[in-house]
């Protein structure tokens, strides 16, 4: 069913997946929210995604008799990201608590996922501009832990998360699997109840 134009529509969840658009940052640490929007949409069986927002845009329920959720992928580069989330928050009438953002965290190891509600921004460029178009920082993160390169120089950092990861395909599908299950595992708690 495609989202209504109306205002007076609104989902229970708007769920963003960052990363940057195009062929050359698939596989990414970086690209990893991406990864995760396409698994969650395929498990929910949500439609071919659409153009809106200056993003791709799918929606319907997060499984039978689930929420209605909206799954949003800017496309507008991951620090820049803002500019899709504000629009798209604003017309589907979402509270920012009930945004959730899948990223890359580098300062968690590779395949260590954690949620939380709000906190600091530990300079992922994408958060910072959601948080400005939100007005807020409480929103929902799922954190997916990519590791970090061992130098702390920025074109090095830079360098590792928009390179291709260096674990196996299937240690990555296994991450993607377990941050999609913990999206879901916020999507099935009662607000303010989140993982630990």
């Amino acid at each position: 069913m495609p989202l209504p134009h109306r205002r007076s529509a609104p989902v229970d969840w708007l769920i963003v997946g960052l990363g940057n658009p195009g062929a050359a940052y698939d596989g990414t640490p970086h690209n990893i929210g991406f990864e995760v929007a396409e698994r969650l949409r395929s498990r929910w069986g949500l439609g071919k995604p659409r153009d809106r927002f200056r993003a791709l845009i799918s929606d319907g329920r997060a499984g039978a008799g689930g929420p209605r959720v909206a799954l949003l992928m800017p496309q507008t580069y991951m620090n820049d990201a803002g500019r899709a989330v504000g629009p798209a928050r604003g017309e589907l009438r979402v509270e920012p608590d009930h945004v959730i953002v899948v990223h890359d965290e580098i300062d968690l190891p590779f395949a260590e996922v954690r949620t939380r509600l709000g906190g600091g921004l530990a300079g992922h460029n994408g958060l910072k501009s959601v948080r400005a178009a939100l007005g807020t920082a409480e929103f929902r993160r799922v954190r997916v832990g990519v590791g970090r390169p061992a130098s702390t120089d920025p074109d090095e950092v830079a360098a590792f998360v928009l390179g291709r990861f260096v674990q196996p395909r299937a240690e990555v599908q296994a991450l993607i699997d377990a941050a999609a299950d913990a999206t879901e595992r916020l999507l099935a708690e009662a607000p303010g109840q989140l993982l630990k």
